[in-house]
């Protein structure tokens, strides 16, 4: 009795209506209670009185209590009820087949369905649809052909069943076969062949299917929208998500987890509010799954102090939870909470995971930790046992090249226990461009090209160092290989949301409903930017051109023409938060410092690599990330109260790719080794040739 369950042993607090203490127990009551439990106390104090009554071997009762077991996840009790049922038919198999298939246990529904078959227990529809569910392809083709053997073949449930295993493992020609020789589909079967087209990237043929559907319930909306957010694709997620809710259906947890995903690419946080507003209305609980993705969507539409408040509000924190947190604050460079939040994680005894490291590293390199990212890196190895991925090696890569550490950089990837990756690399080159090192670069982009490994960024990156250095015959040589390649460079698209709605721009877009407005704004910036002595750093261009039109190419980037769309759109003193899909060059950074400090506004940009906030002429990047490397100009020091002077300190700051910048910014600049940050303010500038005063000068 105790194998079966614990609870089973006490049955005192188990009351029935079924019987008085004079007659005997009715079946048919006791098993339309096994059919109403909903806990496993329950049940076990059910089973209990069965087995204290004498009816433990009642086929109906014994049936049922399999079944319910099962559902409630405690197979290891169906399972022992099984074993003591003398020649279980086709019923029984199928609860128990059906039991482990739901709870994940796929080898186990496979073994007792092989040992039906030796048996000689027929299988029927329902039983090859339960050990269907969750197979994978190699072992559902072996069933299909049970299927035809028992004429089972052309049963809704067992077709539709096949579909889903077809389509599951991405051979979505038979999938599509067996769809559109269905004698008569339903609701299921079209749901499930939305879901693979959906899950092998083919959204356009998923969404004529599910536009041709008579009947559409809450999961095949939420697999169409599931399918644009997880296929880059967010805004038809938002625009399918806003239909579902004017066709009256009501959404459910998994819509949630696709639209906020959705919002969270956009950058869409007025559209991601409401959504976490709905949740609290409709009392949908906040379990971690749902938790992580308000923080991740949260975290990724800039408002970390909100992401911040749903993470102390999950009670019980798992691992994910915390990985999601700690990722919030590595794109917006928040070094110091990240490793803080780490030490409570390991404090309260959960493990950390790969994910975890990645996100660490990814802030030590935002912030230049050069020290902490070796140390959590070797951490990683040798205490808690987990290999490297290329996203680790990556944010290495990048922690060390962005210090000008560029030797060690090469020497670990060269080191490094993965496959040749493009994205290591690409990082490695990336840091080349920031210190113009035309040799390392020009390596890189040779083993690249080698291995076929290169992509636009490649070319476009060298392209960006032969054209710092003023050498245009290089630059048109990179065109001419990406042309020969077939390689086109990814054109730069900035988002920003405005009144519930994002709205997308080009560099040099016209479609704007308001381009006329938009432009406008620009000769507005444009004449405040030089008025503030602003000298556009037009080494970003990769035309030789003139100065005048390398300038003009730079003022219509896409991220400027957002900025100025959300000027003319929100009340003075409202933020404005702008998503771009790659880096955002340092032209653009360094407009988008001065343009919060002459409109007293603040700025939140998300790029390829994290986020920038911008306020009052500064940037929490601390130009480490926005600016490239920069000649050297005299600096008169005054250090901080408090701060110690650097030994031997030679009055030297770099800043912003040798760009005369009359303004406070902050820099950085460098001392026997040691990076120093600080924020810098000219005081006087003859002949071009400033001396700043420096404050809050801390070392990396």
């Amino acid at each position: 009795m105790s194998s079966i369950s614990p609870l089973v042993a006490h049955p005192t607090h188990f009351t029935t209506t079924t019987t008085n203490q004079n007659q005997s127990p009715q079946p048919e009551k006791l098993a339309f209670l096994i059919d109403k439990s909903k806990t496993i106390k329950n049940l076990s104090q059910i089973h209990a009185f069965i087995i204290r009554h004498g009816l433990e071997s009642h086929p109906v009762l014994n049936f049922k209590l399999q079944r319910s077991y099962s559902s409630l996840g405690h197979v290891e009790n169906s399972v022992a009820l099984f074993n003591q049922t003398q020649n279980p038919n086709v019923y029984f198999y199928t609860a128990v087949i059906n039991g482990h298939a739901k709870n994940g246990l796929i080898e186990k529904a496979f073994l007792f369905y092989v040992q039906m078959l030796t048996e000689n227990v027929e299988p029927n529809a329902f039983t090859l649809s339960a050990v269907l569910k969750s197979c994978t392809l190699p072992a559902g083709k072996a069933l299909h052909s049970h299927a035809h053997k028992f004429g089972f073949e052309s049963d809704t449930y067992v077709r539709t069943a096949l579909i889903d295993v077809y389509a599951r493992g991405g051979d979505i020609v038979s999938a599509r076969k067996l769809f559109d020789t269905m004698p008569e589909r339903n609701l299921v079967s079209s749901t499930a062949m939305i879901t693979g087209y959906a899950k092998n990237g083919d959204v356009d043929e998923a969404r004529v299917l599910f536009d041709g559907m008579e009947e559409r319930d809450v999961v095949s909306w939420n697999v169409m929208i599931d399918g644009y957010a997880q296929h880059g694709r967010p805004n038809e997620a938002l625009n399918l998500f806003t239909q579902m809710l004017k066709a009256n259906l009501k959404p459910n947890e998994a819509s949630m987890l696709a639209v906020l995903s959705a919002c969270g690419q956009v950058g869409a946080l007025e559209s991601g509010q409401w959504i976490h507003s709905y949740i609290k209305y409709n009392k949908i609980l906040i379990n971690a799954q749902l938790g992580t993705a308000l923080i991740d969507m949260y975290s990724k539409c800039g408002s970390l102090d909100d992401a911040k408040i749903v993470f102390d509000g999950i009670r019980k924190k798992d691992a994910i939870v915390y990985n999601a947190m700690i990722g919030g604050y590595a794109i917006h460079g928040f070094s110091e909470e990240a490793l803080k939040l780490f030490e409570e994680m390991t404090r309260a005894g959960l493990h950390p995971t790969d994910i975890t490291f990645i996100g660490l590293l990814s802030v030590c390199a935002h912030a230049g930790l050069i020290s902490e990212g070796r140390a959590l890196f070797n951490t990683m190895k040798d205490k808690y046992k987990i290999q490297p991925k290329v996203e680790h090696y990556g944010c290495m890569v990048n922690l060390l090249g962005r210090a000008g550490q560029l030797d060690e950089a090469y020497e670990l990837i060269m080191s490094a226990s993965v496959e040749a990756d493009p994205i290591l690399w690409g990082t490695l080159l990336g840091a080349c461009k920031l210190h113009r090192n035309v040799v390392l670069g020009e390596k890189v982009v040779e083993f690249l090209v080698k291995h076929g490994l290169a992509n636009s960024g490649t070319y476009v990156l060298l392209s960006n160092i032969y054209a710092a250095m003023g050498n245009w015959d290089g630059v048109a040589r990179m065109r001419s290989l990406m042309k020969q390649s077939g390689v086109l460079k990814e054109p730069g698209c900035s988002l920003v949301e405005v009144n519930n709605k994002v709205h997308e721009f080009f560099a040099g877009d016209m479609k704007h409903p308001k381009s006329k407005e938009i432009y406008k704004m620009l000769e507005e910036m444009n004449k405040w930017l030089k008025a503030n002595g602003f000298v556009s750093q037009t080494d970003e261009v990769l035309h030789d051109i003139g100065e005048v039109e390398k300038e003009r190419s730079l003022e219509v980037h896409s991220e400027k023409l957002a900025l100025a769309f959300g000027l003319i759109s929100t009340k003075e003193g409202t933020g404005i938060k702008i998503v771009k899909n790659l880096r955002v060059c340092s032209d653009c950074h360094a407009v988008m410092k001065l343009i919060s400090k002459i409109t007293g506004r603040k700025i939140v940009m998300r790029d390829r690599n994290r986020f920038h906030h911008f306020w009052d002429g500064l940037c929490s990047c601390g130009d480490y990330w926005g600016c490239g490397l920069a000649v050297t100009r005299p600096l008169a020091v005054r250090i901080h109260p408090g701060r110690e002077n650097p030994p031997r300190f030679k009055p030297q700051v770099m800043l912003g790719k040798g760009s005369f910048l009359p303004y406070p910014a902050l820099g950085w600049f460098q001392n026997q080794g040691d990076a120093w940050f600080g924020e810098f303010t000219p005081l006087s500038c003859p002949g071009g040739s400033c001396t700043y005063r420096a404050r809050h000068l801390w070392v990396i």
